[in-house]
């Protein structure tokens, strides 16, 4: 993700430390702890789910200006390949706890204030339809129209609130539309992996190959929804294009409705480091109508592999959460200044030791025991399954040791499967043992490490602090789910 550019570099060349200190308004607040909602066994025999669609393409795209995220700021769309969604899934375990709506967005990312106010916005969705749990997880598209601000002409913002406002609109109509189109029926979970389709460009070379698929089947025989999750930037159509896309999830998702009628909800999985979607020929670069055939065939390819999966596992109609609030240090000064220029809509906040911050969440789910972790931002692969650099090959010449526990370690289970850039666009999050920054021009130019390594991300993180923020938050939640099960086992013991 092509977030702090030159440009904004010399726009913003005095940004310093102090930017930061004075970035940091509001004394940050211990958040409350979240409790696990936890129940001992499924109070029904079924799921109940329905999908939802809304297309988000402003109805003067061809006469006002709206900036393409991802890649180079300044990129005015001129024209549409094919429109943008917000596509919704409601889940619900029949407890009556409230079902669980999954909001996905072809967009770049959400900033956590915006997904926030989205969220107010569907205030009175939550109240009529009694639901417990709105996530909202963005395929991190590149084609799509700035939902961040930084890819406007800079200083400016690139975010457009008319936009938004139609992106908030549409999400509205397709959560109301999933909850219209409830149905009972079975769910199930089955992966496969994917061998051939993406590439790291980033050492070490670590990535999930998995495709995983939650797949809703309707007792009365209707279509089927799919929830898929794959680790893969949405860039195929790479930095020349300047005409809005969904990119290779609109074709996987057309494919799929085609070849079996079901309807997709897309997810990516943990992107940073980076984790791309191959380009088989490198002078597609300068074919941009080669590059579309190109991105085409990855959709189908990926459609192709979901409608393969034959090891579905049924999955007991239960789901259990929690979602907890934690502080992000922030160190990357172009970030705190961009803030307090209004380019991205952030709250800033003081830690009690005076560093900036930011707020984001986390939130754990249990779907019929299958375990489900929604992260903001672009983890890398490494922080999640590990294989992090040694010391003699990393940039810092430090070791895995420094490095937070994985998340896997944490939950102390191999199956659980993360989403990314869900609910927050937190930026890219690094172990802190291969952070490398330019030594004269931190976070404004790309540092080049003493093996030629050049460190893109680290320009596009909030600093070498947000790993360990994010692997302790979600510490502290594991203890407290497994001291929730714990106290239920000891209950139901008594009964």
């Amino acid at each position: 993700m092509s977030i702090w550019t030159s440009m904004l570099g010399k726009a913003l060349r005095g940004a310093s430390a102090f930017s930061v200190r004075r970035a940091a308004k509001n004394p940050a607040v211990e958040p409350d702890k979240a409790a696990f909602d936890h129940i001992p066994a499924p109070k029904s025999e079924r799921f109940i789910a329905g999908f939802g669609k809304a297309a988000v393409l402003p109805e003067d795209i061809d006469r006002a200006v709206y900036y393409i995220a991802g890649y180079s700021e300044n990129n005015p769309a001129r024209g549409v390949i094919d429109p943008q969604y917000v596509s919704a899934l409601w889940l619900d375990d029949g407890s009556r706890r409230g079902g669980v709506l999954f909001l996905a967005v072809d967009a770049v990312g959400l900033l956590n204030k915006d997904v926030n106010a989205l969220k107010t916005k569907l205030a009175a969705f939550r109240l009529q339809t009694g639901c417990r749990s709105i996530n909202v997880m963005c395929t991190h598209d590149h084609a799509g129209i700035d939902t961040v601000g930084l890819w406007g002409p800079l200083p400016r913002t690139g975010k457009d609130p008319k936009f938004m406002d139609l992106l908030f609109d549409g999400a509205e109509k397709a959560a109301f539309a999933a909850y219209r189109d409830r149905r009972p029926g079975r769910l199930y979970y089955g992966q496969i992996e994917v061998p051939d389709l993406q590439e790291d460009i980033r050492t070490p070379e670590v990535y999930s190959k998995m495709l995983t698929r939650l797949r809703f089947q309707p007792e009365d025989g209707t279509r089927e929804i799919w929830f898929l999750n794959f680790a893969a930037h949405c860039e195929s159509l790479q930095g020349s294009n300047s005409l809005v896309s969904a990119d290779y999830p609109c074709y996987m998702r057309e494919y799929i409705r085609k070849a079996s009628g079901a309807e997709t909800v897309f997810a990516v999985g943990a992107v940073g480091g980076m984790i791309s979607m191959k380009v088989e020929n490198e002078d597609l670069l300068r074919q941009e109508h080669r590059l579309l055939e190109n991105t085409r065939a990855i959709g189908r390819r990926l459609g192709e592999y979901a409608a393969a999966i034959q090891n579905d596992t049924p999955l007991a109609p239960q789901i259990d959460l929690m979602r907890q609030e934690f502080y992000v240090p922030v160190e990357n000064a172009l970030l705190a200044v961009a803030a307090m220029a209004n380019i991205i809509s952030v709250d800033r906040y003081r830690l009690p030791d005076g560093r900036a911050a930011v707020k984001s969440e986390l939130t754990y789910m249990e779907i019929g025991g299958l375990p489900l972790l929604l992260l903001p931002g672009e983890f890398f692969p490494e922080l999640v399954y590990g294989g992090a650099l040694p010391k003699e090959a990393s940039a810092t010449g430090k070791g895995p040791e420094i490095n937070p526990p994985t998340l896997l370690e944490i939950a102390g289970d191999d199956r659980l499967l993360v989403f990314g850039l869900a609910n927050d666009e937190l930026g890219y999050v690094i172990p802190p043992n291969d952070f490398y920054l330019h030594p004269q021009l931190p976070y404004m130019e790309k540092g080049v490490d003493p093996y030629g390594r050049r460190h893109y991300e680290e320009t596009n993180s909030p600093g070498p602090a947000t790993a360990a923020a994010a692997a302790a938050a979600f510490a502290d939640m594991m203890q407290t789910v497994r001291e929730a099960k714990e106290k239920r086992g000891g209950q139901d013991d008594k009964l």
